[in-house]
């Protein structure tokens, strides 16, 4: 698996890659002491695409305030936000919980990253 650039401009500092690129998301960037929970950024060709956090399903079920949780980075405004439920987790986080994607660019931009066919992974 390929990971993304070092560093790229506009991931806060200390960030680090933590995975290859992902269809319809990009690379993804967070700091190693706050991983998996997050937040984790995304990243493509020079632009800053999200920010993300994963919550636990008993914490979300108890009302976890995720937006308080999930800002969006200096400068950027959030255009819309997906919620995926992971019911058996995923390599990082193998608990059901929430990812939560606070989304910069459109679904029809980011649709297209690591994805040529534009068309929703099967995990989406």
């Amino acid at each position: 698996m390929t990971v993304g650039p070092k560093h790229p401009a506009g991931i806060p500092a200390g960030s680090v890659p933590v995975g290859g690129c992902i269809p319809s998301m990009g690379y993804h960037y967070g700091k190693l002491t706050d991983f998996p929970f997050g937040p984790i950024y995304g990243w493509y060709n020079g632009k800053v695409l999200f920010s993300e956090v994963m919550i636990s399903k008993a914490a979300f079920e108890k009302g976890t305030s995720w937006d308080e949780l999930l800002r969006p980075l200096p400068g950027h405004q959030i255009d819309h936000v997906d919620i995926w439920y992971e019911r058996n987790g995923h390599p990082g986080y193998m608990i059901p919980h929430y990812d939560i994607h606070a989304w910069y660019v459109p679904h029809k931009e980011h649709m297209y990253i690591c994805n040529p066919s534009g068309k929703k992974p099967l995990w989406m």
